[in-house]
């Protein structure tokens, strides 16, 4: 049987070869504020679809992820939004890249994604890799979204002093008020964290 060969790339070499935004690439935490405004696109999608193929314009693996659009947040993903991001296994073939670092979806779920303009290439990671992923998931009926950090980190965290970010994209004590479900530090209501990001939008 033949073994999948793993290629790992550091991450400086994603950088290299994609050309992405340092907010898309940053490992930094990230507060929420800070996803909101500088995302080039925010939806909430169910993922539809991953395709793993050579990419043309790079040479490299890519995996492209389709979702089907539920609500739109922020810029015009239209009804199906398609991502490609660097790493993946070739199908039928023993060549595999690995990105650490870089998210991936599971068909059928539900995500809120904060998403950087595409670089040169095409390439879109969400900002902060898993950051900018919020899973959906229920919990006692309740639909529930986490990235995984507890709210109070998420609403707490300040860019760094040297960011590029402009001073109107950085997260400030006005951000309105998000509250995690007792019990889950991480999670929040879909619906208060959707009017959330769209209340740090119009600050």
């Amino acid at each position: 049987m033949i073994q999948p060969r793993l290629v790992a790339l550091p991450l400086f070499l994603i950088l290299l070869l994609c050309s992405l935004q340092a907010a898309a690439t940053s490992v930094l935490p990230v507060s929420l504020q800070r996803m909101a405004k500088t995302a080039e696109m925010i939806f909430h999608g169910t993922a539809i679809g991953n395709e793993v193929r050579l990419d043309q314009a790079s040479g490299r693996v890519a995996t492209y992820t389709s979702f089907k659009v539920i609500e739109v947040i922020k810029g015009n993903p239209g009804e199906i939004h398609t991502i490609k991001q660097i790493g993946g296994q070739l199908p039928g073939s023993n060549v595999r890249q690995v990105i650490h670092g870089v998210p991936r979806f599971a068909v059928g779920k539900e995500y809120v994604i904060f998403l950087p303009k595409a670089s040169s290439l095409g390439f879109a990671s969400p900002i902060g890799l898993s950051q900018g992923k919020f899973d959906i998931h229920k919990l006692n009926g309740d639909t529930l979204v986490s990235n995984g950090r507890s709210l109070a980190a998420l609403m707490k965290t300040r860019p760094q002093q040297d960011s590029p970010i402009e001073p109107s994209a950085l997260a400030s004590n006005r951000a309105p008020a998000l509250k995690a479900i007792d019990g889950q530090p991480a999670s929040a209501h879909l619906t208060d964290f959707m009017q959330a990001v769209r209340g740090m939008l119009n600050e």
